[in-house]
């Protein structure tokens, strides 16, 4: 009883900590026209995929995600942004940039791993792993040192095959060495998606070793001044982000309470 407990607190601090960051946070509309069916940035005008997503979808037939959800967009010179970089770097604030982004990931996929998984069609992950660092960083990625304690799940061996420019931005699954893993869920995490090359190249290599799925999580989807202003509302008119409710997920069923 008193380990129950001790759980339900930690659970509640963390959701504390979390929905503190709300009110600095823009997300992934889920109801909103014109957002890309893949990486949630503004879609192809008259397509349900963005530029970039289509051309993956065309390089990599069938090997593609099947769904990407980012918990939140990534806006340049906003607080998430700065966490985002700054927990992976040696400077001060670093450790308190980490809880604030190991908070925001485990509460969301408390809250929201059943809203990815129904949109994977997938009961649920049987592994986990992380997209490595394309830079060839030799220890273990920092997003995996934050996650690894708390996820009950068997992480994938996934390596780098060779050291590669990270601006890159044609997706290539020969970059990354994972272990076999027939008939495998795999949850894919990812810290920023910007071009999206890495997550994408990453999702093509678990599925060549043998995953039925690949639901990639990424806590923070990168825009670029267009797709900043169209989330914003404006450009087009039509608003693709919405402040960020705990409550609500960028593939979150309409008709689904939390």
């Amino acid at each position: 009883m008193q380990a129950r407990g001790a759980q339900a607190a930690a659970w509640r601090r963390l959701a504390a900590q979390a929905g503190a960051q709300a009110p600095l946070l823009t997300a992934p509309n889920p109801s909103a026209a014109g957002l890309c069916q893949l990486c949630r940035g503004p879609a192809w005008p008259g397509r349900d995929r963005c530029f970039r997503c289509h051309r993956y979808g065309q390089c990599l037939p069938g090997l593609l995600p099947d769904v990407v959800v980012p918990v939140a967009y990534a806006v340049k010179g906003g607080q998430h942004a700065t966490n985002l970089w700054l927990y992976k770097s040696e400077r001060s604030g670093a450790t308190a940039a980490g809880s604030a982004l190991r908070s925001l990931l485990l509460v969301f996929l408390r809250d929201h791993g059943g809203c990815v998984w129904r949109q994977a069609r997938t009961p649920g992950p049987s592994h986990v792993a992380v997209v490595p660092s394309r830079r060839g960083r030799p220890e273990m990625h920092p997003l995996q040192r934050l996650a690894a304690p708390y996820l009950r799940l068997t992480w994938v061996r996934l390596a780098l095959a060779r050291r590669d420019d990270p601006s890159a931005h044609d997706p290539d699954p020969s970059l990354f060495l994972p272990q076999r893993l027939p008939g495998a869920s795999v949850l894919l995490l990812d810290d920023t998606w910007t071009t999206g090359a890495s997550a994408t190249s990453a999702a093509a290599a678990l599925r060549l070793a043998g995953a039925r799925s690949v639901a990639v999580v990424v806590l923070g989807r990168h825009l670029d001044d267009y797709a900043l202003a169209l989330a914003a509302g404006g450009g087009a008119g039509t608003s693709l982000g919405m402040p960020f409710r705990p409550w609500l997920c960028a593939v979150h069923a309409p008709d689904r309470s939390q």
